[in-house]
């Protein structure tokens, strides 16, 4: 096929498509006699996969699983996306836990190691899910600014702390700005929660859009394993059909 055709097709532009042989995320493609490209219906088939992955996945994802498809590692590559499916849910369970949180006054989130009234800066990061860079990434943002241990100036966290980390977590992973994740916070603080609600509401419908991307652009990949696998298995036959001759 021209590339002109797969790029109308698609919605981008041939410099896309070259873009993609550039990154190494198609295999390498083969030039007629006047040096025009000549694409397979197996470059198609990675170039529709690559579309439909990159909202669901985005395209570090693609990159990084791409090149493991064209060396015939398909396993290793549905593994990895099993694996990412699997955080999506767990961004859901943590999504409906800080939803509870806003909904009701009385919701106690799971304290890590029994019921302490202050918990470091480590134990903290463990129990919202996120590293402790993260949680002095938003501290210098003034997101949140923890207790300090007069004794050592280590940060000591609360269990509103925890609270308000894990409502923070949510909103920043919906990619809402931090502007928008400290002016949902100024709100709560002036106990005004209603905003927030939905903002979290938002989070969870933006969660179910992205678990239909990711489903899409499955269904896509695993057409395109069962090309790659189809491909090598008669390359494999026709490798030992030549050695018998």
């Amino acid at each position: 096929m021209r590339p002109i055709d797969i790029a109308k097709r698609l919605g981008v532009s041939t410099s896309t498509l070259r873009h993609y042989e550039e990154w190494g995320i198609v295999p390498e493609v083969n030039r007629n006699e006047n040096g025009y490209r000549m694409y397979t219906e197996l470059h198609v088939a990675y170039f529709d996969c690559i579309r439909a992955m990159n909202t669901g996945f985005g395209m570090n994802v693609i990159r990084e699983i791409m090149p493991l498809i064209q060396r015939g590692k398909i396993s290793e590559t549905l593994w990895k996306v099993s694996k990412i499916q699997s955080d999506l849910y767990q961004e859901k369970i943590k999504a409906e836990q800080a939803l509870q949180l806003l909904e009701d006054e009385n919701y106690e989130i799971d304290a890590p190691k029994g019921n302490k009234k202050w918990y470091s800066i480590k134990v903290a990061a463990e129990a919202i899910g996120v590293p402790m860079s993260t949680l002095r990434h938003w501290e210098k943002e003034q997101l949140i600014v923890p207790e300090r241990n007069p004794d050592n100036g280590y940060r000591c966290y609360s269990k509103s702390d925890l609270r308000k980390l894990l409502i923070i977590r949510t909103l920043q992973n919906a990619v809402y700005s931090l502007d928008i994740v400290r002016d949902i916070l100024d709100e709560l603080n002036y106990h005004n929660v209603n905003d927030a609600i939905q903002k979290m509401q938002d989070s969870l419908d933006y969660l179910d859009y992205l678990l239909k991307q990711q489903l899409r652009g499955v269904s896509y990949l695993y057409r395109l394993c069962e090309m790659v696998e189809k491909d090598n298995n008669e390359i494999n036959l026709d490798f030992g059909l030549s050695k018998q001759i």
